[in-house]
């Protein structure tokens, strides 16, 4: 089931809408779920209370899992390197803003200049800390950060929020180049594609993907105040939308009777 992105689009001035993103390949899932990560650290992380630093080095935690669980960083630099090349191809086509093409290429370069650097410093200054590596061991426990549990991190969450925010900061820091790569990759992949407005017959839409496109998300987008919502499934040949009628949280959802219009992208 796909989840709703953090951003609003309009495919039509004054026209306000949600959208849902379905990713269709791994790599994609995985981008997304740093994206969300680091938007939750960043949120959580500007709190002053000791529960918002709690959540703040949960996301933390949590990203630290996914980046040392697989090559991320060599995923990511896979990607920006595609992109680099298929801007490249961009130089010689008429009507092309070149100024703006070059800004962007030489942001691409420098993101990938600055992630190729990191090689095994990404993570290491995090996974290095006997602090925290107390605190992601007994998270994996329920309830097991509790004060009798980690005394030293109840002290330190404490402390001043200036002192709690410089060593969060601190252990982020490292993180920047991959956080600021998939940040620009996923804009890069979401400004790839223009939408089209699609009907759904009866709250179900089925489409078959060019051979080759190399779609690797998926965007649905409604209108704010629609009371459906889309589940999305599928993969790089073919996908299925069928939308969902709320009721209520005692009540499960239903697929709508109704013929659904809505904004398609594949990205």
């Amino acid at each position: 089931m796909s989840n709703p992105a953090p951003t609003l689009t309009a495919p039509e001035p004054g026209l306000q809408l949600v959208t849902y993103e379905q990713p269709l390949t791994e790599r994609m899932r995985t981008f997304l779920r740093l994206e969300f990560l680091f938007r939750q650290a960043a949120h959580h992380s500007s709190g002053q209370g000791t529960w918002e630093t709690r959540a703040a080095i949960g996301s933390l935690l949590d990203i630290l899992a996914i980046v040392t669980r697989a090559d991320v960083r060599k995923d990511v630099l896979h990607e920006l390197e595609r992109y680099a090349f298929d801007l490249e191809q961009y130089r010689s086509q008429p009507g092309v803003d070149s100024a703006r093409l070059a800004s962007l290429l030489n942001n691409v370069q420098s993101l990938r200049d600055q992630l190729n650097g990191c090689s095994k410093q990404l993570t290491k200054k995090i996974a290095d800390c006997d602090f925290l590596s107390a605190v992601r061991h007994r998270s994996a426990i329920p309830g097991g950060t509790c004060e009798f549990d980690l005394p030293d991190y109840s002290h330190w969450l404490n402390r001043s929020f200036n002192d709690r925010r410089q060593d969060f900061d601190g252990w982020l820091e490292s993180l920047c180049p991959l956080r600021d790569a998939v940040r620009k990759l996923l804009w890069l992949t979401r400004e790839s594609a223009t939408s089209s407005e699609q009907v759904a017959v009866s709250g179900m839409f089925q489409h078959v993907l060019e051979r080759n496109a190399g779609t690797q998300l998926l965007r649905v987008a409604l209108p704010c105040d629609a009371d459906v919502y889309p589940e999305i499934s599928g993969n790089q040949h073919r996908f299925t939308v069928r939308f969902q009628q709320w009721h209520s949280v005692t009540e499960r959802p239903t697929q709508t009777s109704e013929d659904i219009n809505f904004f398609l992208t594949c990205c």
